[in-house]
């Protein structure tokens, strides 16, 4: 991430001047024409109710962002039906049902595997609510609020290679390309890697899975490290988020290979912490802003039902956090 870009962000005051000025930091090809009309104080949701959907709230991420749906539309006068899935699909498919059945003002879905989720979102689209979305790539949502992923793939795919000095094994996992964030940033890694030849993954890569994340991640390290017993033989472990990396530096430092580096996206606490730790194997994490984007989709409501254009895509800023700068990054965030 470059530094003008991290110089924009974080501050909670900055962002509400932009919404002002020009709604959050947007871009991307379908916004021409797209201009706010009102600001953020002027939004209301007063008699709407607007369906909160999310896969779960098991993960920092979720939960944060969740939270802040939730408080947005109360804040903003509305009344929020708000549904947790629990990361099972079957009753993420269920609840979009319920949701639909409701007729609310407006759905907005955070996360989900697209092939589970999209035909309800087009199924509430046709029943005439407008769908929103936090990190999902469907061509059904009038507006997805979400980080800027091909950035985020890229900056932590760069940060990998020069800590390695451009060669070496790496291990990958690679659970969830059917969530949309999680793909772009593993093509991103590819896209990198791939002008480095002496940099080889590791086959097969690893498949991360939900619940029990890192004690899963730490039995899959440390049977790779029984495979890969030289030290040097193995040179980072990359995720598409980070519990997968919480568990791959705790079984790191269990086995005494903390010359293997670690990284990973979302910014929670206790990776934050462990990177921050300078003999932690845990070497960057993309620090994302959940609970901006949980506000941020919900104002894009208020926007939309006042009638204002939305842009497709409405992103809010994240941060690569290393060694040198997880301090001033935590403190940006709230959480240092």
């Amino acid at each position: 991430m470059t530094k003008d870009r991290q110089d924009a962000t974080f501050n909670r005051r900055d962002l509400l001047k932009l919404s002002a000025v020009g709604g959050a930091v947007i871009a991307g090809a379908s916004l021409v024409g797209a201009r706010p009309v009102f600001a953020a104080e002027e939004l209301s949701l007063k008699g709407k109710r607007i369906g909160i959907s999310t896969a779960g709230t098991d993960h920092f991420f979720d939960l944060q962002a969740y939270n802040a749906q939730v408080e947005e539309v109360r804040r903003l006068g509305g009344e929020p039906i708000a549904v947790d899935a629990g990361r099972n699909d079957g009753k993420l498919v269920s609840q979009l049902q319920t949701l639909i059945a409701q007729k609310p003002d407006a759905i907005v879905q955070l996360l989900g595997t697209l092939s589970v989720i999209d035909p309800w979102l087009k199924k509430a689209r046709d029943a005439g609510i407008p769908v929103l979305t936090i990190d999902v790539g469907s061509t059904n949502s009038l507006n997805n609020s979400t980080s800027d992923n091909w950035g985020i793939g890229k900056d932590l795919a760069l940060q990998l290679v020069s800590d390695i000095g451009g060669e070496g094994n790496i291990v990958v996992f690679n659970g969830f390309y059917g969530v949309t964030p999680c793909a772009i940033r593993y093509d991103q890694l590819v896209n990198v890697v791939k002008y480095f030849p002496k940099i080889q993954i590791i086959q097969p890569e690893l498949r991360d899975v939900i619940p029990n994340t890192v004690q899963d991640a730490f039995t899959q390290i440390t049977a790779i490290l029984n495979k890969y017993p030289e030290k040097g033989s193995i040179k980072a472990i990359w995720s598409a988020w980070d519990i997968p990396q919480l568990g791959a530096t705790q079984a790191l430092s269990a086995a005494g290979r903390t010359e293997i580096k670690t990284y990973g996206v979302d910014g929670s606490p206790e990776v934050l912490q462990l990177v921050a730790d300078p003999n932690s194997p845990a070497a960057a994490d993309v620090a994302q802003q959940p609970a901006e984007l949980g506000r941020t989709a919900i104002q894009n409501v208020a926007r939309l039902l006042a009638g204002e254009t939305l842009p497709r895509e409405t992103y809010v800023p994240a941060l690569l956090a290393n060694k040198a700068n997880v301090g001033e990054v935590s403190k940006k965030l709230g959480i240092g």
